[in-house]
């Protein structure tokens, strides 16, 4: 069995935490580890799995390299991974098409296929082996098995499957709580987990009847996109012009409603998708008022609330089932009747260009992480980190001036033409137009404040001359 993990979707219902840069499958759940590191374990621990490819967007690539290192040794996990990099989205079809015919190239078309989202949870492992084995021999008759979660409530934010035995009768859109109370009481019906397995030869053959502009375009666009390689994993970066033609369709839509070779496997597995902040809440410890605290929170006559806070303190007074969750540059107050539609705020702060949406106060990168610690007109103040041995790309500001201070470690400085050691409290500037690079040469973490003053400041103004991280295309 070879796994294909999606991560590429931002859970817009978990702003403020989870944003375009710094989406929901790296968010920490109580236990320390992430969603994504979560499904990387339990690809890992599913019996015959012989490897792991996941497609992720070209910004999240090294943040999810990261993740899966950080939790390797920890569990012993020495499954191949395989990356496709998209440098932006075209849903799910053309994910799974591009994962899928590359798993037929290495492995043989007979290699059945796992297809698991990022950022589910499942609590039930040892039953979650047990219907993937369910599904694998189904597979193997030529099916293409989709997995049905057993509903519990008449939940209106999943579709739904009618299934018959494994038979699917018909997959249905996301109902109106009048329609999901009929279906949950019809017993015939099950919440569409977004999960699927398959051989590759199955759902190429599939596809190429069912959407085969899809299937075609992305062929055309694998033959173009170019590989990296080393013992440790296989990553394959995605040509973004002939990706550009590849139609954006989920694997629903253009699959799943028009195949005759589906089916579907009924799961009790301790499934949710956390898809907000009422799920969240759901999977944490309560106090005795069935309160979720986390953070510096003091609280007075409050109940069935979930308060989380970062680096300030919070006080609460008088306050019933109300969500509430502060990070350093957004806050967010709800409802918890009203959680779902805290993608609308998303989606107001992205057409109105609110850099909110897109990235938080600190933002991880391949050589470490910076955190906007304040900006105003024409300035803006960066703590930065970088990791021993790491090295920014060398490049250029058209609009900017940088000054640098080193308070921790040590820095190799290229700026202009010079090339120099800067040691604690020592600072250079750099001013715009002028190449540089940042170095840390030291086996401690370097970091620097760096002041960026200049009549725009947008994290767009780059060009890279040469990066060992591969990031020449002028990306943030």
């Amino acid at each position: 069995m070879h796994i294909i993990i999606l991560s590429g979707g931002v859970g817009s219902r978990l702003w403020p935490v989870s944003r375009d840069l710094d989406p929901k499958p790296f968010m920490k759940l109580s236990d320390g580890e992430s969603f994504l590191q979560k499904v990387f374990v339990r690809s890992a621990s599913i019996p015959s799995v012989k490897s792991i490819t996941t497609v992720t967007n070209k910004n999240l690539f090294f943040k999810t390299v990261k993740e899966y290192n950080d939790i390797r040794e920890k569990n012993n996990i020495l499954t191949h991974s395989n990356f496709i990099i998209e440098p932006f989205g075209r849903n799910t079809a053309a994910a799974i098409a591009m994962a899928s015919v590359e798993i037929g190239k290495a492995y043989g078309t007979n290699s059945t296929v796992l297809v698991l989202p990022s950022d589910h949870l499942i609590l039930d492992q040892p039953a979650f082996i047990q219907v993937v084995h369910q599904a694998n021999e189904l597979a193997k008759s030529g099916k293409i098995v989709t997995f049905g979660i057993k509903p519990y409530l008449p939940e209106t934010g999943y579709g739904y499957i009618e299934a018959n035995g494994t038979d699917v009768i018909r997959f249905v859109e996301k109902p109106s709580l009048e329609q999901a109370k009929i279906y949950l009481n019809s017993g015939n019906f099950l919440w569409n987990s977004g999960m699927f397995c398959f051989s590759v030869e199955t759902i190429l053959r599939e596809m190429e009847t069912c959407c085969p502009d899809i299937l075609e375009a992305t062929v055309v666009c694998l033959q173009t996109s170019k590989s990296r390689n080393d013992s440790q994993m296989r990553a394959l970066d995605i040509d973004p012009t002939s990706f550009a033609k590849v139609p954006s369709n989920s694997i629903d839509y253009a699959l799943m409603e028009k195949t005759t070779k589906s089916a579907v496997v009924p799961c009790d597995i301790g499934w949710s998708d956390i898809g907000n902040w009422g799920a969240i809440n759901d999977i944490s410890d309560l106090d005795d008022n069935s309160n979720m605290l986390k953070g510096d929170i003091v609280i007075h006559d409050v109940t069935n609330c979930y308060i989380e806070g970062s680096n300030r303190v919070i006080g609460a007074v008088g306050l019933d089932n109300i969500v509430i969750v502060d990070t350093p540059d957004a806050l967010l107050v709800a409802h918890k009747n009203s959680v779902q539609d805290v993608k609308n705020i998303y989606s107001q702060l992205k057409e109105t260009g609110n850099e909110t949406h897109k990235s938080n106060r600190t933002v991880e990168r391949p050589w470490g992480s910076y955190t906007i610690l304040e900006e105003g007109p024409g300035f803006k103040i960066k703590r930065i980190e970088v990791t021993p041995g790491a090295s920014l790309s060398l490049q250029m500001h058209n609009h900017r001036a940088e000054h640098w201070v080193v308070i921790s470690g040590q820095a190799l400085v290229i700026n202009g033409d010079d090339e120099f050691m800067l040691n604690f409290n020592e600072s250079t500037y750099i001013p715009a137009m002028s190449k540089h690079r940042l170095t840390n040469p030291g086996d401690e973490k370097l970091i620097i404040i760096e002041v960026q003053t200049g009549a725009y400041l947008g994290e767009d103004d780059i060009i890279r001359f040469d990066d060992i991280y591969g990031r020449c295309a002028n990306a943030a």
